[in-house]
Formats: structure tokens, sequence, C-alpha cells
């Protein structure tokens, strides 16, 4: 057996034990006591799909009151990070993942708009969200827990539990509701200040709270197989290959990067180089170059953002299972 897949093996034996150990012990009735305002007698998942992942309730600290310099004024961060930009009505802000490694979440609001900005290492999923649902705000926090090794939020309202990957409530009072996602482009530093050179980019309030610009996931992107996960894996595509996610349907990065633009009827993919993976190298900023992805609709000569995901192939086959990913 050679080295690879002997560590194929070995990472799926871990997975394994982890979750076999934590689906013994998913009893909403032990939850009960860290949750006490959370409507376990809802929910539109299998418990024993939720494990933990190790810290607990808000032990991975969200950001509630978010600081902004002039992206321009930024200079700690090399133009190739990664970033969350969002724009709305003109306003610009750049969530760096630099910073959301460490937190995962942003409880933000642009242009009168509350949003969420999310980020999920073990699945490298970053998406945007309105708070707004039924009339009210919410405010996420994180659970400390997975499932499919996806993180579990939580809102601060009702103390529901939300899958960060479909912005769907899965546990609580609001299990079965929607989060509707807001454009946004997971793009390096500098095309964020290229795009808007009057935008914000986010900077910690302390610096030494956490090795900001470190990555505590070192190497994981080119790990064989995925950490805290121990369901199907896709057949033919590399369970950690990333793959551009876009209104349920997939398509494999590396073949945009092969083709450069890929199109289907009014949507429109792109590549290009100049962007770090976060999840590379013990420094962000050396990580190998993933590229950039836009991916706009184009109708009547006009091109317009849409809301995509670049997330890992195994997750794309959890939570889309039966789906094909687009390898060519």
């Amino acid at each position: 057996m050679n080295p690879a897949s002997r560590k194929i093996l070995a990472s799926a034996a871990v997975a394994g034990i982890v979750l076999a150990s934590y689906a013994a012990t998913a009893d909403p009735m032990r939850w009960a006591a860290e949750w006490p305002h959370t409507d376990f007698s809802k929910s539109s998942v299998d418990f024993k799909e939720i494990i933990s992942g190790g810290p607990p309730k808000d032990g991975i600290p969200s950001i509630d009151k978010p600081t902004f310099v002039a992206a321009a004024a930024e200079h700690e961060m090399a133009d190739s990070e990664p970033v969350i930009g969002l724009v709305i009505d003109g306003e610009a802000r750049a969530y760096p993942l630099r910073i959301l490694t460490w937190h995962e979440i942003v409880n933000d609001e642009i242009a009168g708009v509350p949003v969420a900005v999310t980020y999920c290492p073990l699945c490298n999923s970053a998406i945007a969200f309105d708070r707004r649902i039924d009339g009210r705000v919410l405010d996420f926090g994180t659970t400390g827990k997975l499932r499919h090794s996806d993180m579990v939020m939580y809102d601060r309202q009702t103390e529901s539990w939300w899958q960060q990957f479909l912005g769907e409530g899965i546990v609580g009072a609001m299990t079965g509701k929607r989060l509707k996602p807001i454009p946004a482009r997971l793009e390096s530093f500098a095309n964020f200040k290229k795009r808007a050179p009057a935008g914000k980019v986010l900077v910690p309030d302390d610096r030494a709270m956490r090795a900001y610009g470190r990555n505590p996931y070192r190497g994981y992107d080119s790990t064989p197989y995925p950490f805290l996960f121990a369901g199907d894996l896709p057949k033919d595509i590399e369970p950690m290959a990333r793959v551009i996610v876009v209104d349920g349907e997939a398509w494999s990065m590396p073949l945009l990067r092969v083709k450069g633009t890929i199109a289907k009827g009014e949507l429109v993919l792109r590549w290009q180089a100049g962007q770090n993976s976060a999840l590379d190298t013990a420094r962000i900023r050396d990580g190998r170059d993933v590229g950039n992805v836009v991916i706009q609709r184009v109708t009547g000569g006009r091109a317009v953002d849409v809301v995509y995901d670049v997330t890992f192939a195994f997750v794309y086959h959890a939570f889309y299972p039966g789906r094909a990913i687009h390898l060519d």
C-alpha cells in the first residue's frame, strides 16, 4: 500500500472513530444543559449527523462590532490574500480570511442591510446572508458543532441552529427557514481594491487577540481526505478538489482554471490567477495560488454578480447527493 493510501485510511479511521463517538452521545437531553432555549422538538436532520467540532458554544467568537479602515490604508495584508468582498448599494467592504479563519462569523450592517458574513474553514465555504427573516433581525454565533464537516451556526434570538452551507434552520424554532444569500466575491485583496477603490476592510480590534494571518489548518486543502467527515465521497473527483456552486449546480475549479471562462446560458464563470489559498501554508500570504472566480449573469449586455460558493467536492456531494459535478 502506498503512503497516500495509508494516509487516506488513517484519516478515514480517525474521522470514523470521532463521528461514531459523538453519534453515540448525540442526545438533545444532554445538549439542553448548554442550550436551554433551543427547541429540540423541532428539527429537519438526524441528530446523529451533528457532532462537536471541539470548541464549545461561542468558543469561536463571532465579531459583533466590526472595525474597518480604508482598504488603501491597510498595509499588513498581502495583495494576494483572500477576502470576502461585499458591495451593497455602492458601499463596499472586505472581510479577510486571515480574520474570519479565527472568528467564522461577522455580524454587520451595510447600507442599512444587516448581514452575516460567514466562513467555514473545513469546507472553505464563504457565504454572506441577509440577517432579516420574518420581520426580525437575527444575530449569529457559533455552536461549536458540525454537520457534514460544515459549521452549524445559531441565532441569539431563538437559539435555533443553522446550517452555514445552506443558510437553513435545522434545529429549533427556525427549522426550515432559509436566510437570503447575498452576492459576494471570494477574491484577492488586490481585486477588491481595484473594483472598490473607496472600499473598507475589516481589521481586528486587538491584533494580538489571535494569530491573524496564520493558518491553523496548515496543509488542510492538500490532504486526501477531509477532517471530521465520514460520509460518502464523490467518485469522479478528489474530495478536497475545489468546486464552484451556483444554484445547486457545481463546476470543478480545475476545469474552470483550464478553460478560463465557462458559459451556460446567461451564466458566465471566469477564473483569474492571483489569490492565495487560506488553507495551505502556515502563513496565508504564502499559500499557493488557487485563483479568483467571478460568477455573473449577463442579460442584455449587463453583467450582474450572482450568489456562488467555492467549496470542496466532498461538501457539495454531502449536501447535494446524487448530483454530478461538471468535470469537462
